[in-house]
């Protein structure tokens, strides 16, 4: 016959099971990456591939800082991963309706013209001109001719010019 021995907690555990406060590195979370199709431009492929070597630089100078090591690695695996899904796109021969890669110039309802080329997610910055294939405006462009109107987010815009 066995007899079921039940361990009581103990108030003192072990050093060897104790991480010290000053080794603690906060678990960082992987950066979401997005389930739409990863395309990009060639110019955006050479990005990720230049932020993949500026990453792996910075990790070999990173030495022991623990926690830099770990914001590393989370963008180098980001970055990978988009490298490795990454679908190149070849710049379109015809831009006579909106496409992947198209520059489309705007003229807003409020009097403002915006011009943006559509890109990959990871390249776009409406900033510097560059929209997202995803984005709420892009996906209203797609397909559309000069002379085209959409309403995204409220807003009545006309397209003036696609190259």
């Amino acid at each position: 016959m066995f007899t079921l021995v039940r361990a009581l907690p103990s108030r003192a555990m072990s050093r060897a099971f104790v991480k010290d406060a000053d080794d603690a590195v906060e678990d960082l979370p992987d950066r979401p990456i997005s389930a739409a199709p990863n395309l990009v431009t060639a110019e955006g492929l050479a990005a990720i591939e230049a932020e993949i070597a500026q990453l792996t630089t910075a990790l070999a100078a990173a030495g022991e800082d623990r926690g830099e090591r770990a914001r590393i690695n989370r963008d180098l695996r980001y970055w990978t991963a988009r490298r490795g899904s990454a679908h190149v796109q070849q710049p379109p021969v015809d831009c006579s309706i909106v496409r992947f890669g198209c520059t489309v110039t705007l003229d807003r309802d409020d009097g403002r013209s915006q011009t943006f080329r559509i890109v990959g997610e990871d390249e776009a910055d409406p900033e510097r001109g560059t929209l997202s294939h995803v984005s709420p405006l892009a996906r209203a462009l797609m397909g559309k001719e000069e002379a085209d109107s959409v309403r995204v987010a409220g807003h009545d815009m006309e397209i003036t010019r696609i190259s």
